[in-house]
């Protein structure tokens, strides 16, 4: 089941060259960052399209491993990760797609004349020959 909200520990690996992040719930989401603000920033963002894959792929979310029994080592922090599933969700679903398509130059040239916007007149026709509403 899906859920809005998510809160996953994450560890903070600091080196010289940056921060590396690790979640022990989610082997492979591994963001990294050169700055703190950058690594929240990232590792946010790539926890929710982590967990939305996994949503999308039916895969069981685990459960988040407690913070206390995480042991980090000298370099390390543990940071709790909070993502609202919904605006993550919708940007990802909402999201541009370029389409390529073919029609004949006599209609092109018109359309380009009566300054038709292809992209507007595509989606109607297509929510219409799929009777979907306003989306």
């Amino acid at each position: 089941m899906k859920k809005d909200r998510y809160i996953f520990p994450a560890i903070f690996d600091y080196a010289d060259d940056g921060i590396s992040i690790e979640f022990p719930d989610l082997p492979d989401c591994l963001p990294c960052a050169h700055s703190d603000e950058e690594a929240v920033s990232n590792t946010k963002e790539a926890m929710a399209l982590h967990l939305y894959s996994m949503e999308q792929d039916g895969d069981q979310i685990p459960e988040p491993t407690p913070v206390t029994k995480l042991q980090p080592q000298r370099n390390q922090a543990v940071v709790l990760v909070d993502v609202w599933m919904p605006v993550y969700r919708s940007a990802i679903e909402n999201k541009a797609v370029k389409k390529t398509l073919t029609i004949p130059k006599w209609l092109n040239d018109l359309a380009e004349q009566e300054k038709v916007n292809f992209s507007q007149i595509l989606q109607e026709a297509l929510k219409q020959n799929l009777g979907i509403s306003n989306r």
